[in-house]
């Protein structure tokens, strides 16, 4: 019934701030919609994560949206090696790894690091490293 996940949904006390870090740091592209609302997106690959201001009561969210709680897994189809190279031209720390991890697909290797609002980020390859 399900074959993939479209998007998801961060909550953030500063979008803006948390936009300009994921286009700066990984590269994603900002895409805006305007509306009741304005919303920002950062697409990568065929998904995208939406930016949703804490505490937002015309946007639907879960039953609290604490910022910094999230836990998310991107897979780059390069070396690890490279992921860390680019993380540490842009000044992040990573906190844990290279590790390996099992992922959905099996054996991985991974680097953790967080955004700036504490979410913790992991970037993973399936590669050989």
């Amino acid at each position: 019934m399900i074959s993939r996940i479209d998007h998801v949904v961060v909550n953030c006390r500063d979008v803006e701030a948390m936009a300009a870090w994921y286009e700066r740091v990984l590269g994603f592209e900002r895409e805006e919609f305007f509306g009741p609302i304005r919303r920002i997106a950062l697409k990568f690959g065929q998904q995208k994560i939406n930016l949703r201001p804490s505490g937002t009561s015309n946007w639907m969210t879960g039953k609290v949206d604490p910022p910094g709680a999230m836990d998310l897994c991107f897979i780059t189809d390069g070396p690890i090696d490279a992921a860390i190279e680019r993380l540490g031209a842009q000044g992040i720390d990573i906190i844990h790894g290279p590790v390996a991890q099992r992922g959905a697909l099996g054996e991985m290797t991974s680097i953790y690091f967080r955004d700036p609002e504490g979410n913790l980020l992991e970037i993973a390859s399936y590669g050989s490293g």
